[in-house]
């Protein structure tokens, strides 16, 4: 008896402990704003007769944009929501904030809700700072006196005395995101909702929101961040959420979750990057002496590789076909993220390396051994040339080929190879 009463209290506890509980949430919009205007009048009308709106069904050019959506959010929990652009993270934010109401589906919400959903936070920009902050804080729930307690505080965290009595219009977005993000953690709500706000400015104001959000969690803050930026959802959440239009992807730990999305995010289109490409050969009097005929990927073996995994041996093999010997030949290879958030990653010529390369008339093959592929996941493109000092033979402008990994390195950049051990003294 005493064993199910306490099992009793420890299952109350837990489900006091749940600040947020999203159930089959579901929202759909129109995409055309005629009809989203009739159907909003249809609904309405529905509503007051107290008919079923039959939420659960689509109508012509509608979409949904959440659906079926289940998770929750504890106190002191800091929770990861990522996804690509119109996967429905803002929706689901503008719902948690009581922006916009859920077509289906149950959402409960226990505690005080501090929205961060746009950079100028929903300030007024024709009002100065000073009175954006009364009004701000006002709506989040605080009372003039405590919004005077707390004034001075909410200035000194933004850093901005100096234009605290001009217009929100004449701030730049990092100094309105500054603004928005000091008055939001000035009310101490008991639920945060960060949507990229951590992406502005610059490097001391963003070590500064991050010392803050912990000090917050410490005192049992719950919070939500949408953020693009994987490592700032790795170093501040351990738990995430993954949404692909609209639909839950995967939830759980970070590390597994950030994995999953960079998976999906960075191998997008890895069905064209097979890491082989076959050039057709050019008749003599069009070829510049020396000519690429293919390009590819081997093991040891001397088998083909379609995916190269980080961590792992192979040689990058470029096949070409002289038309007389060519001596200090220089194989220049430049690989860039398809992604486009690093630009050019990898930079590297025989050259560089004191490797002058001597030729002979026919086919032959250089290849480059690799010890370990230290690139990280995801699909590349690779610029590679032939050239004798400034003149070049031959250029592949793109070569596609994709990484993939056996291990979990989702925090890198890079993958460093590495060898352990331990020496005694």
């Amino acid at each position: 008896m005493t064993n199910l009463i306490e099992q009793n209290i420890a299952v109350q506890s837990k489900d006091t402990d749940v600040v947020i509980s999203v159930e089959n949430v579901s929202k759909k919009f129109c995409r055309d704003l005629k009809r989203s205007l009739l159907y909003a009048v249809q609904d309405i009308s529905t509503e007051l007769v107290g008919a079923n709106r039959k939420s659960e069904t689509l109508r012509p050019k509608e979409f949904w944009a959440l659906k079926n959506l289940s998770f929750q959010l504890r106190r002191g929990e800091a929770l990861g929501l990522v996804g690509s652009n119109g996967a429905g993270k803002s929706t689901l934010l503008r719902i948690i904030s009581g922006l916009i109401k859920p077509d289906s589906g149950c959402l409960k919400v226990r505690g005080r809700v501090a929205p961060l959903i746009a950079l100028g936070a929903g300030f007024n920009p024709i009002l100065t700072g000073r009175e954006n902050i009364y009004a701000n804080m006002s709506i989040l729930g605080l009372s003039t006196q405590e919004i005077e307690d707390r004034f001075q505080d909410v200035i000194d965290f933004a850093e901005i005395a100096d234009a605290i009595d001009s217009p929100v219009q004449t701030y730049s977005s990092g100094m309105a995101a500054r603004l928005g993000f000091a008055c939001a953690v000035h009310i101490e709500p008991e639920i945060l909702l960060i949507d990229e706000v951590l992406a502005v400015g610059d490097i001391k104001f963003k070590m500064k929101c991050h010392r803050q959000l912990s000090k917050m969690r410490e005192k049992g803050t719950a919070f939500i961040l949408v953020s693009h930026n994987s490592h700032s959802v790795l170093n501040i959440c351990e738990t995430s959420v993954y949404l692909s239009k609209g639909q839950l992807i995967a939830s759980g730990d970070t590390e597994s979750v950030i994995r999953k999305y960079e998976e999906d995010l960075c191998l997008v289109g890895a069905e064209n990057a097979l890491g082989k490409m076959v050039l057709p050969e050019k008749p003599e009097k069009e070829s510049s002496g020396l000519d690429i005929v293919s390009l590819g990927f081997k093991d040891k073996e001397g088998n083909p590789i379609e995916t190269l995994l980080s961590g792992e041996s192979a040689y990058l093999c470029v096949e070409c076909k002289a038309y007389k010997k060519v001596d200090k030949a220089n194989l220049g290879i430049l690989v860039t993220a398809l992604s486009g958030e690093n630009g050019l990653v990898l930079y590297l010529t025989s050259s560089s390396d004191n490797e002058e390369l001597t030729i002979p008339p026919g086919k032959s093959e250089i290849q480059m051994y690799m010890p370990y592929c230290s690139l990280i996941p995801g699909v590349y493109s690779a610029r590679i040339y032939i050239r004798r000092d400034v003149y070049s033979f031959d250029i592949v402008d793109s070569f596609r080929f994709t990484v993939k990994t056996n291990k979990t390195i989702s925090r890198c950049l890079f993958y460093q190879p590495r060898k352990w051990e331990v020496i005694s003294k």
